[in-house]
């Protein structure tokens, strides 16, 4: 049976800020982001299977993204805690401010990672994750193959 690659797109709202960094970027801002989610597998066989045909469903691949990434990046800003920036982090939410702490600078490249990982672990088995692209800008984006991480 051949194998499939499908894709899901998806859009989120998040702020970052890159400490050290010598550009506007410093500053915190934000992104409209899109993600764009390729899996490869095969399609099931079975007739009697509800999913016949299908490599995955859509539906349950975006539930996947969506508790992964979208639900918990969607209006949040991204801060590399070990920096400086925790202070404002934690001033940020003790005012109630949706925050998420990570141990890498929050770059476009590296939270393609970190996406990537969160995704990997969820997929059911026989589903690989084949690539990421996480655009920030209309001409700026990351993207990460499985092929390239082996």
């Amino acid at each position: 049976m051949s194998k499939i690659r499908i894709t899901k797109q998806f859009s989120f709202e998040t702020g970052h800020a890159l400490y050290g960094y010598d550009g506007k970027c410093k500053n915190v801002h934000g992104h409209s982001y899109k993600l764009s989610v390729t899996v490869i597998g095969t399609p099931i066989t079975d007739r009697s299977n509800v999913k016949f045909g299908m490599v995955i469903d859509f539906s349950d691949l975006k539930k996947i993204v969506k508790e992964e990434i979208v639900d918990q990046f969607d209006h949040a800003t991204v801060f590399n805690q070990t920096t400086p920036h925790i202070e404002l982090a934690n001033e940020l939410k003790n005012r109630g401010h949706h925050v998420i702490l990570v141990d890498y600078q929050p770059t476009s490249e590296n939270m393609v990672v970190d996406f990537a990982e969160r995704i990997i672990g969820r997929l059911p088995a026989g589903i690989k994750l084949f690539s990421l692209k996480l655009q920030e800008t209309e001409s700026s984006f990351a993207e990460w193959y499985a092929s390239d991480n082996m």
